[in-house]
């Protein structure tokens, strides 16, 4: 039995960063392992030290302002904030909060492997050495799982450097598209395996045992937006009169507290989860919105986020995603991330 940490994203009030956490340590626990999250929660300081560290750009600071002013001008956004911490009560193991990268290096002590993965941890654009595994203990092992660039190039060298740096004491490492494992290629001279998200490692079935009940008895259109743009609205209300379905919608931005539509507000995971399963059509722009679609054979309708010319598009996620389930279907899929990962552990 091999004792494990994770480090991904835990506090960002995203349904799917907290559901592919709860996937992975299930199915590393499932195997028999002593595993948790380090439960990471950087402080103001050690958020503005790695703004210089990683050369990431001063506007992602107002960025994060802008979602908060979402979050407390709505009671149902602070609810679905707390949701989660809740969430990680029943569901997962976590160790004590960990505010910067000292205080991760104490709670990995007695880790004898970290994984790092999934979701956009390796995102140049907020880029953060703490997900790269750089305060693990000396003698620790480091390996990543599918973990995601979320982009198809990268255009700034200082970025790839400071990647290949991080990577280059891995003992192994696994990406979630192929554009990543092509862009660390290049970087590193080595190409990564790629594998599925975490939440691809458990069944419709597995799923169906935390998701909540239905929200309504009627057949319904499940609204799920991440980003900006009054066109997923137009073709929202468009597929809802032709379908002869009512809107109910999961609110994340500002935009989608101002439609005037019936709203799921301040749920958590669970019932994110069972929003999906039981809707007659989701439109979403969120990659995970569609894996957990897909998984129960729920109807979807995705908008695209960001132009295919933008260098930080993120649309390399779903594209994958999609060409993936035409190659091998998600069974296949599963079967390889848990044996990339049993492979991983037994040799600890």
């Amino acid at each position: 039995m091999a004792r494990v940490g994770i480090v991904t994203f835990l506090h960002n009030d995203n349904y799917g960063s907290s559901l592919q956490a709860y996937a992975l340590q299930r199915v590393i626990r499932d195997l028999g392992h002593d595993c948790l999250h380090l439960d990471y929660q950087p402080d103001r300081k050690e958020k503005l030290l790695n703004l210089v560290r990683s050369g990431n750009r001063p506007g992602l600071i107002l960025e994060g302002l802008r979602k908060k002013r979402v979050k407390a001008g709505q009671a149902g956004a602070r609810r679905k904030s707390g949701s989660f911490s809740a969430f990680y009560q029943r569901r997962m193991k976590l160790s004590p909060r960990c505010r910067n990268r000292r205080e991760l290096r104490e709670a990995s002590e007695d880790r004898e492997i970290l994984i790092c993965g999934s979701d956009q941890i390796w995102n140049p654009v907020w880029l953060n050495e703490a997900y790269f595994l750089t305060f693990a203990p000396e003698g620790v092992r480091k390996a990543s799982y599918a973990a995601s660039l979320g982009i198809s190039r990268l255009e700034d060298p200082r970025k790839a450097e400071k990647i290949r740096r991080w990577t280059a004491d891995f003992q192994a490492v696994s990406v979630r598209e192929e554009e990543g494992a092509a862009i660390l290629e290049g970087i590193t001279g080595r190409r990564p395996e790629v594998m599925p998200d975490p939440v691809c490692l458990l069944s419709r079935e597995e799923w169906a045992e935390i998701a909540s009940e239905a929200p309504s008895r009627e057949p319904y259109l499940l609204c799920y937006f991440i980003g900006e743009n009054p066109a997923y609205w137009e073709a929202a209300r468009r597929l809802g009169r032709e379908r002869g379905l009512p809107i109910l919608v999961l609110p994340v931005t500002g935009e989608s507290y101002g439609q005037g539509l019936e709203m799921l507000d301040g749920v958590g995971p669970e019932e994110f989860l069972g929003a999906i399963r039981n809707a007659a059509l989701l439109c979403t722009d969120s990659f995970h919105g569609l894996a957990f679609a897909t998984l129960f054979g729920t109807e979807v309708h995705l908008e695209r986020r960001y132009r295919d010319g933008d260098p930080e598009s993120k649309n390399s996620r779903v594209d994958h995603f999609l060409r993936a389930l035409e190659n091998r279907p998600l069974p296949a899929q599963r079967e390889a991330g848990r044996r990339w990962l049993e492979k991983l552990l037994a040799e600890i």
